[in-house]
């Protein structure tokens, strides 16, 4: 009895052990990650790249697990002078992945040391292109020719007119990608990406690309308002000319209503001092009898002759 419990025992002991060592012996790969077999530190076989179930030897193997999806990189801003010697502040970032992970493993071991290495390549890698570039090449997007207007922001850098500008910001990005690949190959890292984040000027530059940029907004306002009061003083001439016009017709047209007036008003006295023969016999007539009026009393006596013109009409009611 106690021969077959030891038995027991013993077969469960080797169950136990099997299993954990098929567990231990066993490491899933998923579609996320790839994976390098090492024995005692060093590599074994080749890369695993698809998703499964796989064995090693437990305790003796590790499975080392990377990722096979994009990965960030996020540099430091740091100052970098152009070819044409201004000094600006560049913070870049990038996007890579591992393209070959047992010689990712050899060189760099995992994704803290590929940080570091990237570090040293990227920053190296874009003060080399941006040295190699003048300014405007830099920050601007394309290589199309800049064009001057009055109504545009000032820039510390030249015009298209003075210097044609072969590259332009993406162009640039292309140059630090292709002076970082070739080291960042040799340790199975592809470099899929390079932008830069942020250009900005250092802090002293800054203080006279404002001057400029002030003065440059008082020299277009300066020449707003001389056009505007070019405007006003062309209104305002418009305005005394149409005044003298509306003044001179008026007048004009007072004149010719006051001329018509007199030419009325010499009419009527001319009429007045020309009466018809039956108007003049008329007045004679009244004013002859406001002299009767006048002139007669009871207590008077008149010797007048038939043929005195103040007995006319005492002699006859028609003068006659």
């Amino acid at each position: 009895m106690n021969r077959m419990n030891l038995n027991a025992v013993g077969i469960g002991i080797i169950v136990v052990v099997a299993i954990v060592g098929l567990f231990a012996s066993a490491y899933i790969v998923d579609e996320r990650q790839q994976v390098i077999i090492t024995q005692f530190g060093r590599p074994v076989g080749d890369a695993i790249m698809e998703p499964g179930i796989y064995f090693k030897i437990p305790i003796v193997q590790k499975a080392n697990y990377f990722e096979k999806r994009v990965l960030e990189w996020d540099g430091d801003p740091n100052e970098v002078p152009t070819k044409d010697k201004r000094f600006v502040w560049v913070d870049t970032y990038a996007r890579w992945r591992i393209d070959n992970p047992l010689l990712y493993f050899q060189r760099v071991r995992d994704e803290i040391g590929a940080q570091s290495r990237l570090d040293d390549i990227l920053d190296g890698g874009t003060r080399s292109a941006i040295a190699n570039h003048n300014l405007d090449e830099v920050i601007r997007s394309t290589s199309r020719d800049l064009q001057a207007s009055g109504n545009a922001p000032p820039s510390d850098v030249p015009v298209a007119a003075e210097q044609d500008a072969l590259f332009g910001r993406d162009k640039v990005t292309r140059s630090i990608i292709e002076i970082a690949s070739k080291q960042t190959r040799e340790l199975g890292i592809e470099l899929l990406d390079v932008r830069f984040k942020r250009i900005n000027y250092v802090e002293e530059v800054q203080q006279k690309i404002y001057e400029r940029m002030i003065t440059e907004r008082i020299r277009i306002a300066d020449k707003f308002r001389s056009e505007g009061e070019g405007e006003a003083a062309r209104i305002r001439g418009d305005k005394e000319r149409e005044l003298r016009i509306i003044e001179s017709e008026a007048y004009r047209d007072a004149q010719r209503i006051m001329g018509a007036a007199d030419a009325k008003a010499t009419k009527i006295y001319a009429d007045a001092y020309n009466p018809s023969e039956e108007s003049r016999e008329f007045y004679d007539f009244v004013q002859t009898l406001e002299t009767y009026k006048e002139v007669l009393t009871r207590d008077d006596w008149l010797i007048l002759s038939t043929s005195s013109d103040f007995f006319k009409y005492l002699n006859s009611p028609t003068g006659q």
